[in-house]
C-alpha cells in the first residue's frame, strides 16, 4: 500500500477539496473558543437558537416592566417641539427612568 506524502500540517496533498476545507475549518474551530472572543456571557446566548434567544429577550422584557420600566419613548429634548413644563407620567419609584446597569467587565 503506497503512503500519501504528507506537507506537515497532518493532511495529505491528495485529499479532495472538501475534505481539506472542512478539515481546515474543523481545525480553526476548534483552536479558537467563543468565550476568547467575545467573553462567556456573549458567547452563551450566541449558541442558542433564534427561538430561545426570542424567548430570553420576552423574559427580560417582563423583567424590564416589572421593574418600572415604560415603553413610553424619552423625551426628546432637543427637539424643537420639546415642553420642558408638559407633564409627563413618572416611573413607580419616583425616579426618572430605569438605568442601564453593565453586566459585564469595564
Amino acid at each position: 500500500m503506497r503512503q500519501r506524502p504528507d506537507d506537515g500540517n497532518g493532511l495529505s496533498p491528495l485529499c479532495p477539496p472538501t475534505i481539506l476545507k472542512l478539515t481546515l475549518l474543523a481545525r480553526i474551530l476548534t483552536m479558537i473558543a467563543p468565550e476568547d472572543l467575545v467573553g462567556e456571557e456573549w458567547a452563551e446566548w450566541y449558541r442558542l437558537t433564534p427561538i430561545q434567544r426570542w424567548r430570553e429577550s420576552q423574559k427580560l422584557w417582563e423583567t424590564y416592566l416589572r421593574l418600572g420600566g415604560s415603553l413610553d419613548p424619552e423625551p426628546d429634548t432637543q427637539s424643537p417641539f420639546f415642553n420642558p413644563h408638559e407633564r409627563r407620567a413618572r416611573a413607580a419609584d419616583g425616579r426618572p427612568g430605569v438605568r442601564v446597569l453593565r453586566r459585564s467587565r469595564v
